[in-house]
């Protein structure tokens, strides 16, 4: 395999294990708590040059590059992130982290419980946005940084940029946040329910102690994969990519098997995401997201975000129905309200809520813009 000269390369990723025990906010304590991690580029004397990217719901600290020379896919958002790309790491430390509770290296539900030397299941502890960001926190504290350029993130990841900005506010000096919100919708919650109510319905979940079973969640997994993947696309995305075609056939088969383009679709997403994820971290971050509302927990945005320092961009896509511009935009309203300085961006896409992931030639120039006048700004100082 070639790979391109803007590419971040072969990378590794790291863990660091934080030994002393964390009060999430539902008031337990748990540790310890190994964090999976990447970087890109190099921290420079100053460590004044990291910036932050935190990935989506079903993602991990695999961001950019390649993890040999023989992956068949980069990282997840490897066309933002390398040389001379939105997230250049000629001038910048890039650092992604796997989520409190994930299953791509960090502590989360299918790790072994050194207590008990079984995993965890179910007898993990329900944490908060809020409890991810303080994880994410301990482990810049051991990278020795204390301060970030920038701090970015779509979707849930935006949720995870807002509550750094919040919970601290002196550290970072400017955020990014991508077709996101500060608190989902009552449709959105209700899709996550949903999601969740096919795991848990799911025979062989078992009250979530399936890790020793050769029989596993995956039915129900994989249901609630399709039913995200709705939400991910729009009716627009949907006509332009399936129309009403048929899968491998000229006729309606009248059983209950695959007819349909968009259904195959679905099935295999499904399908390809039981191989990758954990249904016990799945029901535990949608949870998370589920309870994330600053407002309410502040009383209202604008005291959640009174205190922060950071230049602000913020971008949404026309088409995102699952977090809509209007959410953007509240954020927005409520940080010109506090005289912040933000910057908006709405970017027509045909691609639903996945823009942020597809949208990429657009975004770069937008970001590259923010994070140049950030650098200008700075050197007037």
């Amino acid at each position: 395999m070639i790979i391109d000269e803007k590419s971040a390369g072969i990378v590794e990723t790291q863990f660091y294990t934080i030994d002393e025990k964390i009060q999430f906010e539902s008031g337990t304590e748990f540790g310890p708590i190994t964090v999976a991690y990447e970087t890109y580029g190099k921290l420079n004397a100053e460590k004044n040059n990291a910036i932050l990217v935190i990935h989506a719901l079903t993602g991990d600290a695999h961001a950019a590059g390649y993890h040999s020379e023989t992956d068949k896919k980069p990282g997840w958002w490897d066309t933002m992130i390398g040389k001379d790309k939105s997230f250049n790491t000629d001038d910048y430390f890039i650092i992604c982290t796997n989520i409190l509770g994930g299953c791509s290296g960090t502590t989360g539900p299918s790790s072994i419980n050194p207590e008990t030397g079984k995993p965890y299941g179910t007898t993990f502890p329900v944490f908060t946005i809020e409890d991810t960001v303080k994880v994410i926190k301990k482990l810049l504290d051991y990278l020795e940084i204390k301060e970030l350029y920038s701090v970015a993130g779509g979707s849930m990841g935006g949720m995870q940029a807002i509550q750094f900005v919040i919970s601290y506010p002196e550290m970072v000096k400017s955020a990014i946040f991508i077709a996101t919100t500060s608190r989902l919708s009552p449709q959105a919650i209700a899709f996550n329910a949903v999601g969740r109510n096919s795991i848990i319905s799911d025979p062989n979940w078992n009250n979530g102690n399936y890790y020793e079973s050769e029989n596993k969640p995956d039915r129900g997994l994989s249901t609630a994969r399709m039913i995200g993947h709705i939400t991910y696309l729009c009716e627009e995305a949907m006509y332009n990519k399936f129309g009403r075609k048929l899968q491998d056939k000229d006729h309606y088969d009248f059983n209950f098997d695959v007819d349909f383009q968009v259904e195959s679709y679905l099935q295999h997403q499904g399908q390809i995401f039981v191989d990758r994820f954990d249904a016990n971290s799945y029901l535990y971050i949608t949870k998370a997201v589920d309870y994330f509302d600053p407002a309410d927990k502040y009383g209202s945005l604008k005291e959640a975000f009174k205190n922060s320092k950071a230049k602000f961009l913020i971008i949404s896509f026309d088409s995102d129905w699952l977090f809509p511009s209007c959410e953007a935009k509240e954020i927005v309203n409520t940080l010109m309200q506090l005289g912040k300085d933000v910057s908006y961006c709405e970017i027509q896409s045909p691609c639903g809520h996945d823009a942020f992931l597809l949208e990429y030639k657009t975004q770069s120039k937008i970001i590259k813009s923010f994070l140049n006048t950030h650098i200008k700004e700075e050197e007037n100082e």
